[in-house]
């Protein structure tokens, strides 16, 4: 088959993946806050439960601030994954690396000024980050208020019964 004859064939089925988004960043990389931000919208796009930022600014050197989300599988932790790879990219930002994708329970984005952990609610309880971070200053995202580990919601009964 040649050239030509490969232009010839029709597409059937009107089914098409809808088209990647272009870059629109013209600019200096987001950093610190406004990072956060972009990565706290991306969260909430897809779901994420009990978004919380935690600035460790002055508690060590490594980040400014570090947000913690949790998803209900780990194909939704997957998804919380890239959209916010994406959404951070479209603004200049080139994350320096990712740990813990496939079915791990426990995703990590690191960007520099801000990491993003992403986990179920299992590995949430089970590690709380939020404790070990406990004298930084917290702040939780306003639609996930409910969600916090403190409140041993059903699901999280469940869960650990699940695991058992």
């Amino acid at each position: 088959m040649t050239n030509n004859d490969v232009n010839k064939v029709k597409r059937k089925g009107t089914a098409k993946s809808a088209p990647l988004p272009k870059a629109v960043f013209s600019g200096e990389p987001l950093k610190g806050e406004e990072l956060v931000k972009v990565a706290v919208t991306a969260l909430e796009d897809v779901k994420g439960q009990d978004i919380q930022v935690i600035d460790v600014r002055d508690k060590q050197s490594i980040t400014d601030f570090m947000i913690i989300a949790t998803g209900t599988s780990n194909r939704q932790i997957g998804a919380m994954l890239d959209k916010v790879r994406e959404a951070v990219k479209l603004l200049g930002v080139k994350p320096l690396g990712e740990e813990g994708k496939g079915d791990s329970d426990w995703v990590l984005l690191d960007m520099d000024d801000v990491i993003v952990h992403m986990m179920t609610a299992s590995a949430r309880q089970f590690y709380d980050l939020e404790r070990l971070w406990a004298g930084a200053e917290q702040s939780r995202a306003g639609s996930a208020a409910h969600h916090s580990p403190e409140n041993t919601h059903e699901h999280f009964l469940k869960l650990n019964k699940d695991q058992e």
